[in-house]
């Protein structure tokens, strides 16, 4: 036990015990951290938000960033785009290509 709080202690570090399933969720939750991952939800016109499948980016990803990830034509085809979320001050809000896009915003994107 002494073993485990010294390990626990030391700086980037997160203690787990995958016998009795104990800390995994804290271990996932410190590697999206480190990682500085962010995940965005895509919905189509007309329907609801897709929470199964989610687009991974870094964090300060933009809607460029979204776009060149679904198809990488689609920024060109880019008009503007609906955002749900916490980087929006009204949900939904109409953005450009330049919006910086947080941790599990929804995103619905309109062509030309």
């Amino acid at each position: 036990m002494e073993e485990v709080d010294r390990l626990a202690r030391k700086p980037n570090s997160v203690v787990i015990s995958c016998g009795m399933k104990l800390n995994l969720d804290y271990l996932l939750e410190m590697l999206w951290e480190y990682l500085a991952l962010t995940c965005i939800y895509t919905k189509k016109r007309g329907q609801r938000p897709d929470f199964t499948d989610a687009i991974i980016l870094r964090k300060g990803a933009s809607v460029e960033h979204v776009c060149h990830r679904i198809h990488r034509s689609l920024a060109s085809q880019f008009k503007y785009a609906l955002v749900w979320g916490t980087s929006t001050k009204y949900s939904p809000q109409r953005v450009g290509l330049t919006h910086t896009m947080e941790h599990e915003d929804v995103i619905q994107i309109v062509k030309k």
